[in-house]
């Protein structure tokens, strides 16, 4: 089945187009940005991604490790993974004074580093980890709420990095997004509802943050909150209508994006389709009472 999906890939042109390749070998290293760049993610319709030049630095010869074991436990101890949904919850009804005290210890303990005096690897978990939290924060001071309007919530919750303050939509828009040219990234970033990529149990690392990231992307396209489809439809969650530029220019690579990342029935349906793409967004937030589906 593996190789029949690949042989499809290939007939469709899939594997001939050099900047279509690039997500689907999904390389790391210069390779790994070559798609971005021709699909230019600077003219995204949605999220408009213009690099902060201050924060687009580093020190490559700093060895040292930002240390995210504060969050990595509070997110192991509140995370749900075993949820009927398939979807991962969050347990904010449950979480004591004394572990969002130590969520906000964590918060306080990256706001004080300046991440431009380390390597670029550890830059990228240290702005994930940050979002993440900086969310869950926002959302334990709303808690008990049964939605999220991220657009607005994401230009509310607020964190001081080396003397500028940053909203969650300027760390996607600003850093995380356009200074590592990374689809991937979405997928680590945790809008706090069942229609978002999931929270997971465990913070980045610089040594997780590239395998995890490619994982949740075939996580979320294989769950039917990211993809739904048959001989007669393809809805997909409209996060890909949001950041269409960076994960192709057309219908055509985004369903080899998604065939890429499939399971091997789904994939032959996604290869096969020629109908119309339809988006759709769930925004209940993913506490463990929501129900999915409806």
């Amino acid at each position: 089945m593996r190789k029949l999906k690949w042989m499809l890939l290939v007939v469709t042109g899939f594997a001939l187009a050099s900047t279509s390749f690039t997500v689907i070998a999904d390389q790391t290293g210069s390779h790994q940005n070559s798609f971005l760049k021709s699909s230019s993610l600077q003219s995204d319709p949605h999220r408009k991604n213009t690099v902060w030049d201050r924060w687009n630095s580093s020190n490559e010869n700093n060895p040292a490790i930002i240390d995210h074991r504060l969050f990595d436990g509070f997110l192991k101890t509140y995370v749900v993974t075993n949820h009927p949904s398939g979807i991962n919850r969050f347990r904010y009804a449950d979480v004591s004074r004394g572990d969002h005290k130590t969520l906000k210890k964590y918060i306080k303990k990256l706001s004080s580093i300046d991440p431009r005096d380390f390597r670029k690897i550890e830059q990228k978990a240290y702005w994930l980890n940050l979002y993440n939290a900086l969310t869950l924060e926002g959302l334990l001071k709303r808690y008990p709420i049964s939605a999220v309007d991220h657009n607005r919530f994401s230009r509310k919750v607020a964190a001081h990095v080396a003397g500028q303050k940053m909203t969650l939509a300027d760390i996607e828009q600003h850093i995380l997004r356009p200074v590592w040219g990374d689809y991937k990234v979405v997928f680590g970033l945790s809008c706090a509802t069942v229609g978002c990529p999931a929270i997971h149990p465990q913070a980045f690392t610089a040594a997780n943050t590239d395998k995890l990231l490619k994982q949740y992307v075939g996580e979320f396209i294989n769950h039917p909150r990211g993809l739904i489809v048959n001989k007669h439809e393809l809805r997909v969650s409209k996060i890909f209508d949001w950041y269409r530029q960076s994960f192709g220019s057309d219908d055509r690579h985004l369903l080899r994006l998604f065939a890429h990342y499939a399971d091997d029935n789904k994939a032959l349906y996604i290869l096969g389709y020629s109908g119309e793409i339809s988006y759709a967004f769930d925004k209940r937030i993913n506490a463990p009472e929501t129900r999915w589906p409806l």
